[in-house]
């Protein structure tokens, strides 16, 4: 049923998240071990969400359907938001004029005040074309349409029922996770293309390498995922081997994701030569 059997592991992620839920849900009081997983989980929920908006997990499209319900309430908004503002916009201008992500639209700076900033600045502008693609859906096909509304509708019953049950429990078993993973996922895509070169064919994001490729299937080799979007994420390693010798040295992170955020964002405040510099000065 499923596309590649490397989705087992989305399968797994997905079964872990819905038990910590209801694990969560029924103990008497927080258990910090079991929260900070569940926030975790939200991370890989922003992934899964990404990958599957790329390439639906399943041949079926009943458990696709399924899968985006249960994405869509797990990650706190309806993943077909993904079409209008990553598929045809981001992937299309990948960081230049245009983009509703782009990383330079307050400023040139990359510093710990853009990247906490720009979730917030950069979500604003992709809800703008919302709308305007269900107008266009509605128009194209009256079944995508519906389907795009019933993932609305799920969220909205998902969340107001956890709310009625106990408010207490639904805002930190399920909003708070939803916002981290919405908010995740913003994070990661301006670090992996604030200050690289959007004009560039190669150079046009920065790759993370480690351990967060095996936690967040491979999330963190963006290069090759923008240059071959449809390619599946447990394929990507092997293109990225392919393109490596040709991509800036400066756009590798070879010590991971944390080392950068400790060395960009808090050492450079001490030591310049962290701070990363930008390729282009935009008006």
């Amino acid at each position: 049923m499923l596309r590649h059997k490397a989705d087992i592991k989305t399968f797994i992620y997905m079964a872990i998240t819905t038990a910590l839920l209801i694990v969560q849900w029924n103990i008497k009081s927080l258990n910090p071990l079991l929260y900070v997983w569940c926030l975790f989980m939200a991370v890989t929920v922003a992934v899964m969400a990404h990958n599957h908006n790329h390439l639906p997990i399943w041949k079926n499209k009943t458990l696709n359907m399924f899968t985006d319900w249960w994405l869509t309430c797990f990650y706190g908004f309806p993943v077909w938001a993904w079409i209008p503002t990553h598929n045809k916009n981001h992937h299309k201008l990948n960081n230049k004029p245009g983009d509703y992500t782009i990383t330079y639209r307050v400023s040139e700076r990359n510093n710990l005040l853009t990247l906490l900033s720009y979730p917030s600045i950069s979500g604003y502008f992709q809800q703008i074309v919302l709308k305007a693609y269900l107008k266009e859906v509605k128009g194209v096909s009256r079944k995508q349409y519906y389907l795009c509304l019933t993932q609305i509708v799920v969220l909205i019953l998902f969340v107001g029922t956890a709310l009625l049950l106990n408010w207490q429990k639904a805002l930190l078993y399920i909003i708070i996770p939803q916002q981290v993973s919405t908010f995740s996922v913003l994070i990661f895509n301006y670090v992996q293309h604030v200050h690289a070169d959007e004009e560039s064919d190669i150079d046009h994001s920065r790759n993370f390498m480690g351990i967060i490729n095996f936690l967040l299937f491979n999330n963190g080799l963006h290069t090759a995922h923008h240059n071959k979007a449809g390619l599946h994420w447990s394929k990507i390693p092997a293109e990225h081997k392919k393109i490596e010798h040709l991509i800036d040295p400066k756009l590798i992170e070879k010590h991971g994701f944390w080392w950068y955020i400790f060395r960009v964002y808090f050492l450079a405040l001490f030591i310049p030569r962290y701070r990363t510099k930008t390729k282009h000065v935009h008006n």
